[in-house]
């Protein structure tokens, strides 16, 4: 499947629940192939698109395929979890729709050499941000072995993560750990038989959780959706889609939160905290793919939009 027919995950959901106005301004935090921005920006006339993105490949790539809408589109280089610096940097003290895509972007694992992958050799990187500090080799190398637990253990939501962190302790005291396929083996080496005959690949739930501690990921997702919502116009939408139930949980809560009104006691005759909903849900549930597109992308698989509009 070439670039240009890449089918973004939840596409039409995301276009229907942002209700885009021709005249309006939007923000794709996490622009990735350009799919949604694509879709975006062809629905603008005098509107303003920004598309942001950690990684620098992914915005020179976005100059070819948002080449025809570049006039009403701009291009930054920094995490979406920035929201408030970046449009106050451009000067805008509202936008009419934000999208949050949370999934890694398919460029960033199909290139070997940036080490999210573990069916690929690769010095242990992961960095989303090539010019952020701390990689994966440093996590592995480095971190207590405690915190190793934690994180396989939370992040990954892995069983074996007590076993898998004292495995790579006892390695790394010989040599540090320094590639993918590397860490690879130690994964396995500390995982019974049973767990390696297992359908997904033993090491996909310690590789997701290393990724996310180098990228704090989690962290930024909270920080986004506290920056974002203040950001939203009057009826703008915002909508988050999420690929695993960590992050799903904390867009529910919070989204959840900023729905809440009055926290007064049930027992008081009047209101006295004044506290009234910033958004509201525009449905319950999340959106999930179609049967059609789960047949189409299996990458929809796991994913769940939520849609928020503002009051």
């Amino acid at each position: 499947m070439s670039e240009f027919t890449h089918r973004p995950v939840l596409l039409g959901e995301c276009m229907e629940a942002l209700n885009i106005r021709p005249d309006g301004v939007y923000f794709d935090g996490t622009l990735g192939r350009a799919g949604h921005s694509r879709e975006i920006a062809r629905r603008l006339t005098t509107g303003r698109l920004i598309c942001v993105d950690r990684d620098q490949a992914a915005l020179d790539a976005a100059r070819e395929r948002l080449a025809p809408w570049m006039d009403r589109v701009e291009l930054v280089h920094s995490n979406f979890d920035r929201v408030d610096e970046i449009l106050d940097r451009l000067s805008l003290p509202g936008v009419d729709g934000m999208l949050f895509d949370l999934g890694v972007s398919s460029p960033q694992l199909d290139d070997g050499s940036r080490g999210f992958s573990y069916m690929a050799d690769a010095p242990l990187d992961m960095r989303m941000d090539q010019e952020e500090g701390l990689t994966a080799a440093e996590v592995v190398n480095g971190w207590p072995q405690e915190e190793l637990r934690r994180i396989i253990s939370r992040y990954g939501e892995e069983r074996y993560a007590p076993q898998i962190a004292g495995a790579i302790v006892r390695r790394r005291e010989d040599k540090p750990v320094s590639t993918t396929l590397e860490l690879v083996e130690i994964i396995k080496s500390a995982m019974p038989g049973k767990a390696l005959r297992e359908k997904q690949h033993p090491a996909k739930r310690t590789f997701q959780a290393i990724r996310i501690a180098v990228n704090d990921e989690l962290a930024s997702v909270e920080r986004m959706l506290q920056r974002a919502v203040p950001r939203l116009n009057r009826g703008g939408r915002l909508a988050v889609i999420t690929f695993h139930s960590l992050e799903d949980r904390i867009v529910k809560t919070g989204l959840a939160e900023f729905a809440r009104g009055c926290t007064c006691p049930p027992d008081f005759p009047v209101c006295v905290c004044g506290r009234t909903p910033d958004i509201k849900l525009v449905s319950k549930k999340p959106l999930l793919p179609s049967r059609k597109e789960l047949e189409e992308n299996s990458r929809a698989r796991s994913a769940k939009l939520r849609v928020a509009e503002k009051l």
